[in-house]
């Protein structure tokens, strides 16, 4: 009775922090560093007692493998629980991020690998290579429709399967599924990639041939067509895959990625084109008969969600790549967020709505869709502070909207008698009290990146790691570097390792193996500590090979 009368308490509680971290901060800049802590407090409570906690261990299905995909709005399992490899990946991500953010939570990194295991041998193709995919709860492929919700196989589903890899393999240190991440590269660089227009094919058949658009295909599909969405994806996907593994490809694509998203895919009024044909022509409609743009709006409507979104992703791209002074990318990210705020942001309530709509013959755009699902008003959340602190005094005056859209989600969006948060704002759509709390399309990724995101950025770190010491090496086939382990002040997370002075790697561990080539001869190795905000020690005594 007393464990009930404690847990009834903590969702006001919760509520309250909130808002008095909220008033606090109305009536004081920015770069106040107590409303910044008091903020970061509220939003990791929100992360641990609201969100993280209400989808794991639970979401691990320890029957079947991977992780149940369909909850009822008070946590219960339901329905058929099939599996799609974006929400599997999507939860092994989150295991993976939240295990180096939180490791005294000893369930995070087994459910990861769970998961991992669970990808690698239900989901990966065994004999065409790539990941299907549908599959139902045991592991069986789903009837082939191809498309984002059907079976088949597609760009996007493969390359959330990367990411989730890769960051797992920063978490543990498991060189067996970096192999896989660099496998199914390997496999969307040979099936997926347009090697003549660039960019990837979306839709693909099982042998990995990308499905052409015919006259048989209905005019309301996206098969055939290349996307805003699968290519924000592999961005994301490569840029967490080129932090772990810095390979010439990967970084190649990455930066082929960063500029066609950039200059082809963001129009001049300051959004995304959502499909296009391979040869990169815009899919619209709005010439057509008003009946005609209804039945197809939802291949040219403006999707706020993703546009405030592309602009962090795009950020994050180009600080990975380390492009000096890229005042290019950050006025294309900047032109996406203003363009959101502008149009598709309610400034009574707050909150963004999901689409708007440029009509030919109506000045400006129509919001044709104003309800707020959660995912979009999560990465608004995120790319509003990251404005906030690159331009803080900027007329928009991106914090405050950053708080209101805080309060909006905290009043609207967060679900403080069950946890976790409504699918859509319950402002617009109060039926969502009841809706589906997971789905295949709906688990912990966009709400725990934003918010883990904010809560560090709001927390910043600039204390670097101690530098490694004692670099060794052993072994003569394979050579084997060992070197002491580290410390820093809050997250270390691994190690970044160097050739003659050249990014080859990365590990969580004090170890590092590598294939002993006759080019290595003479080399000079060195290692630099690094921590979860990328601050990263001083390099550590060279060995030469």
């Amino acid at each position: 009775m007393i464990f009930k009368k404690q847990l009834f308490k903590l969702p006001l509680a919760i509520t309250l922090l909130g808002l008095v971290a909220l008033y606090l901060a109305a009536f004081k800049p920015a770069d106040d560093p107590a409303v910044r802590a008091q903020l970061a407090t509220v939003i990791e409570k929100s992360i641990k007692t609201e969100m993280l906690n209400k989808w794991y261990p639970q979401a691990v299905d320890k029957e079947a493998g991977g992780f149940l995909s369909t909850f009822s709005y008070d946590w219960k399992p339901v329905g058929e629980q099939d599996k799609m490899v974006v929400t599997q990946a999507r939860h092994i991500w989150s295991n993976s991020k939240a295990a180096q953010l939180y490791p005294d939570v000893d369930y995070y990194l087994p459910s990861a690998k769970h998961g991992v295991a669970f990808l690698r041998d239900k989901m990966w193709d065994k004999t065409s290579g790539g990941f299907f995919t549908l599959v139902d709860r045991q592991g069986n492929v789903k009837e082939q429709n191809g498309g984002y919700a059907g079976g088949g196989k597609n760009a996007y589903g493969n390359a959330f399967a990367i990411y989730a890899l890769a960051a797992y393999y920063q978490a543990s240190g498991d060189t067996s599924a970096l192999n896989l991440a660099k496998k199914t590269f390997r496999w969307l660089e040979k099936y997926s990639h347009d090697p003549v227009n660039k960019g990837y094919y979306q839709t693909l058949a099982d042998d990995g041939t990308p499905i052409q658009r015919t006259s048989e295909v209905p005019s309301t599909s996206d098969v055939g067509y290349k996307d805003q969405n699968s290519s924000i994806h592999l961005l994301e996907a490569f840029s967490e895959l080129y932090l772990v593994w810095p390979d010439p490809l990967v970084r190649e694509r990455l930066q082929e990625m960063l500029v066609l998203i950039r200059d082809t895919l963001v129009n001049p009024k300051g959004y995304l084109t959502l499909f296009f044909t391979p040869d990169w022509q815009p899919v619209s409609f709005r010439d057509s008969s008003e009946a005609a743009i209804d039945k197809h709006h939802t291949l040219d409507e403006v999707s706020f969600g993703h546009d405030i979104e592309t602009a962090y992703l795009l950020l994050e791209a180009s600080h990975i790549l380390g492009l000096p002074h890229d005042t290019k990318t950050m006025a294309v990210a900047k032109k996406l967020t203003d363009h959101t705020i502008r149009n598709g942001f309610d400034n009574k309530t707050g909150g963004f709505y999901d689409a708007g709509y440029y009509f030919k013959d109506k000045t400006g755009i129509t919001i044709i869709k104003d309800s707020k699902n959660w995912w979009a008003q999560a990465e608004g959340l995120n790319t509003l502070l990251l404005m906030a602190d690159h331009f803080p005094k900027d007329s928009l005056n991106y914090f405050s909207l950053f708080q209101k859209e805080w309060n909006y989600i905290n009043k609207y969006i967060i679900d403080h008698e069950h946890g976790e948060w409504f699918m859509g704002g319950i402002d617009k759509e109060p039926d969502m009290k009841t809706a589906q709390k997971g789905q295949i399309w709906k688990a912990s990724y966009h709400q725990f990146r934003s918010l883990s995101n904010i809560v560090q950025r709001l927390r910043p770190d600039k204390t670097a790691p101690v530098a490694p010491k004692n670099l060794k090496k052993s072994g003569t086939t394979t050579l084997v570097l060992h070197w002491d382990k580290s410390t820093d002040n809050r997250n270390l997370i691994g190690y970044n390792l160097y050739q003659n002075g050249k990014k080859i790697g990365f590990t969580p561990l004090t170890s590092f193996a590598m294939a002993n080539a006759p080019k290595l001869k003479g080399s000079k190795i060195t290692i630099k500590a690094i921590d979860y905000q990328g601050n990263q020690s001083a390099v550590s005594a060279a060995i030469t090979l």
